[in-house]
């Protein structure tokens, strides 16, 4: 009988070059990941020590100049008692204890000089003339810079510490006047300004005198300690925290010292000054970010290097199966955009026969949701006016001012004249046409805007400043759409000078061959520029506009001829510039004689 050879079979070869190439491809990823770790740690440790080398540079060269700009401050305002000891004026006073003019003499030195404050005591250490006129009268007979000044020939320096704690850096010096001494000179310099400017950067500051005492510090708890007293008043994290901030971080050097629980790096520098010396505490945040941002570059890399291999082993694996799938998939697909056509279509031919049935109604209530938007805006303003008016009208009949509060009804009655004409003027918005159009000074009209703002300039303290030409601006427009822009513009600007510490607005009106209209604020200026002009835009809160002011305003501003235009300025706020077409010489004449 003979035997059946037995069936090779066809997948085997394939199987075991399968297995091989599984586990060649598992070693070149585990290698991958080694080297990957390597190169992450190996960075780690140049990086963070590269980038700490370079902040504490910095810290160094900052820390110069703070030095630089504290000794030449002392050197500035050393010399000022010297000059003020020898001034012929202050020792007459002295000598004959007239100083009427006294005070005010050092308050014009302190301008010139730039210190903090000047004073002038008399031979018992009464101060009888000082910058301060507060202090006139107050005895400085037991302290310290009076007793060396009168012991002293030359100008001695001193730290005071004055009756509210904080600390005063006097330079005092004795005035003689024919061998004898009179009197004491005392020149207080301002080194607090420094602190101040320290502040505003990201490092903590502080200087110590000779005995390592804190005298200034952009920290307020830290003056009067030591800096290891300073440093141990704050909470420094547990062991827990830092272990797992280093381990967060990945970061190998151990830190120079804690502020507030972080850590930071500390630097020292001299002040060649009575033994001062100047240390900032620099945080680490900078130079983690830096390291971690280039870890992070790194470890992206290697991880798209493994995402690419992955991707072409499964691509390997799979070729044979998406090439049968593909046409499949294709002829499903075009299946169902057949069917989403067809039926889009049919509904397309539906929506179209209630569009044409709804088209006219819909342009209807537009039109007349817009008029009604318009109307409520308009009113807004004369509304706002009459409620303060009734509000003061009231308070004035209640004490009896019979006369003021009928002022306050004429106005209110002035403000009903004019939401009739503003109903007026709001039926021809949709036609155009130039029959309401006259003469007008563009000076006047700012005027009154302003004086219809007077309700909310009085309540909110904000800085108006007007800059306009001697003689008339004359333009031909209607007065009172005008006065509606400008009304709308200064209550813009009100607005958006809410949270700022000091508020300005600031008009600004100029004739050349157009007249020029600006008005600028100190707000925090406009986000979007390009749909400022557009209807419903507002950055307001919902209830405090609906966003047609400027929409309408740059209506009728077109209207009149002219343009308006927006921009954030420089240094911060918002500007808003009107332009008009100015009068002929001719037609300006013509207008005043009329």
């Amino acid at each position: 009988m003979a035997r059946t050879p037995p069936s090779k079979d066809p997948f085997a070869g394939s199987d075991l070059s399968s297995v091989r190439l599984t586990l060649g491809a598992r070693l070149a990823v585990i290698a991958g990941i080694v080297l990957a770790i390597a190169v992450i740690y190996v960075s780690n440790i140049a990086l963070t020590e590269r980038f700490t080398n370079t902040t504490r540079t910095r810290s160094e060269l900052r820390l110069a100049l703070y030095t630089g700009n504290v000794i030449s401050e002392l050197q500035r305002n050393s010399v000022v008692p010297l000059l003020l000891a020898q001034d012929k004026t202050l020792i007459g006073a002295l000598n004959s204890a007239d100083y009427s003019q006294s005070s005010q003499r050092l308050i014009s030195f302190r301008e010139e000089i730039g210190a903090a404050s000047l004073m002038l005591l008399d031979g018992d250490g009464r101060t009888v003339a000082a910058t301060d006129r507060n202090l006139l009268g107050s005895t400085h007979r037991q302290s310290n810079y009076f007793v060396d000044a009168i012991r002293a020939k030359d100008t001695v320096f001193s730290v005071h510490e004055g009756d509210n704690g904080a600390l005063q850096f006097i330079y005092s010096r004795r005035v003689q006047s024919e061998g004898e001494r009179i009197g004491v000179i005392l020149v207080t310099v301002d080194l607090r300004k420094f602190e101040q400017s320290w502040a505003g950067i990201s490092d903590a500051v502080l200087v110590t005198d000779s005995t390592g005492r804190i005298i200034l510090a952009t920290e307020p708890r830290w003056r009067g300690r030591t800096v290891e007293e300073a440093l141990a008043a704050q909470s420094p994290p547990s062991a827990i925290e830092r272990a797992l901030n280093a381990t967060s971080e990945w970061s190998f050097v151990p830190p120079d010292a804690y502020v507030m629980g972080e850590a930071v790096l500390r630097t020292d520098s001299r002040i060649p000054f009575r033994g001062w010396r100047i240390t900032s505490f620099t945080a680490y945040q900078s130079v983690r970010e830096r390291v971690n941002g280039v870890l992070a570059l790194e470890i992206m890399g290697f991880a798209l290097l493994l995402t690419a291999i992955f991707f072409l082993l499964g691509r390997r694996a799979q070729a044979r199966s998406q090439e049968l799938e593909r046409e499949s998939t294709e002829l499903r697909q075009l299946n169902i955009r057949l069917q989403q056509e067809i039926a889009e279509r049919e509904k397309a031919e539906r929506n179209l026969e209630f569009a044409e049935q709804t088209l006219a109604q819909s342009s209807k209530l537009a039109a007349l949701g817009e008029m009604s938007a318009a109307v409520s805006h308009e009113l807004n303003q004369p509304l706002a006016a009459m409620k303060t008016y009734l509000a003061g009208a009231r308070l004035l009949l209640q004490r009896k001012r019979g006369e003021e509060a009928l002022s306050s009804f004429q106005r209110i009655d002035d403000l009903i004249e004019r939401m009739g004409a503003i109903t007026r003027q709001l039926k021809s918005y949709a036609r155009k046409g130039g029959e309401a159009f006259e003469p007008i000074d563009v000076r006047a009209c700012v005027s009154s805007a302003l004086a219809m703002m007077e309700p909310q300039l009085k309540h909110r303290q904000v800085a108006i400043s007007r800059t306009m030409p001697g003689g008339p601006v004359m333009i031909r427009a209607d007065r009172l759409r005008l006065e509606q822009v400008l009304i709308n513009l200064f209550r813009n600007a009100l607005d958006a000078t809410k949270g700022v510490a000091d508020p300005q607005v600031e008009v600004l009106l100029s004739a050349g061959d157009t007249a020029l209209l600006q008005v600028r604020d100190n707000g925090h200026g406009i986000r979007d520029l390009d749909a400022l002009f557009e209807p419903f835009y507002t950055t307001k809160q919902p209830g405090d506009g609906v966003g047609l002011g400027l929409a309408i305003s740059s209506g009728i501003i077109h209207d009149f001829g002219g343009r308006m235009t927006a921009r954030n300025a420089q240094g911060g706020g918002a500007v808003f510039e009107i332009q008009l077409p100015i009068l002929p010489d001719a037609d300006q004449d013509l207008a005043a004689a009329e």
